[in-house]
């Protein structure tokens, strides 16, 4: 994630980006994958802007944002924590890996999360496969998710 200095706000950081994308070709998906690995969301705020620098309209841009379930209009409660439940994954034992993320995480004392499901890592070989705060993990198992998300409540 990229860190932005102490006195930018949200909209510095997207026009900083728009800049960098406005004369590319397809920019919107990519655009709109910096705005989130750079602040953490796509701010709805920021649609106007994208808009008017790609020569979108504004419903082209929301309606990108909306449809592809990677991208968030708010912050994430805690840590992100994405789940696998492609084929692959889900044929190795992913369903119940969120079945359990699921219990795990509702327990009081958990580390605050925000638990998401994914369409694949890219892990199919290694799977069931998981993003905890950025950070792949592959072969997944119920005991190895909770020593994963135990080690998040010293930095959550």
């Amino acid at each position: 994630m990229n860190a932005l200095s102490p006195a930018a706000t949200p909209l510095d950081r997207v026009a900083e980006l728009v800049a960098v994308h406005r004369d590319r070709p397809g920019a919107l998906l990519p655009l709109l994958h910096d705005i989130q690995d750079a602040l953490g969301y796509v701010p709805a705020v920021a649609v106007e802007p994208i808009a008017e620098a790609l020569n979108l309209s504004r419903a082209e841009v929301h309606g990108v944002l909306t449809y592809y379930h990677h991208f968030r209009t708010e912050p994430a409660a805690g840590v992100v924590v994405q789940v696998c439940r492609a084929e692959a994954c889900r044929a190795c034992g992913s369903e119940a890996l969120f079945e359990h993320a699921q219990r795990v995480l509702a327990r009081p004392g958990t580390p605050s999360c925000h638990l998401e499901s994914v369409y694949c890592l890219g892990l199919c070989a290694s799977s069931p496969a998981m993003v905890v705060a950025d950070k792949l993990h592959a072969r997944m198992t119920a005991e190895k998710f909770d020593r994963v998300i135990a080690a998040q409540g010293a930095t959550a």
